[in-house]
């Protein structure tokens, strides 16, 4: 993932959900955890968009025999 700019800011936040969180990711601070977690949502929904691709009829050339010739090779 490209380096972004960052920035401090204050909010309030469910520390009981940081907690699971950290434990789920395996991360140590905040930062941290925010941070792995923002990147997992943003892998969720670009799985999402292979998932839906996959059933959108025409989007892949699963179908067409020349394209495919050469897929396994």
């Amino acid at each position: 993932m490209a380096t972004t700019a960052r920035r401090k800011t204050s909010f309030e936040v469910d520390f009981t959900k940081v907690d699971a969180a950290r434990d789920i990711l395996r991360t140590k601070s905040l930062t941290d955890t925010v941070d792995a977690a923002l990147d997992e949502v943003i892998k969720l929904e670009q799985r999402q968009r292979l998932v839906d691709l996959l059933f959108e009829p025409g989007a892949l050339e699963l179908d067409d025999s020349a394209a495919m010739a050469g897929a396994w090779r």
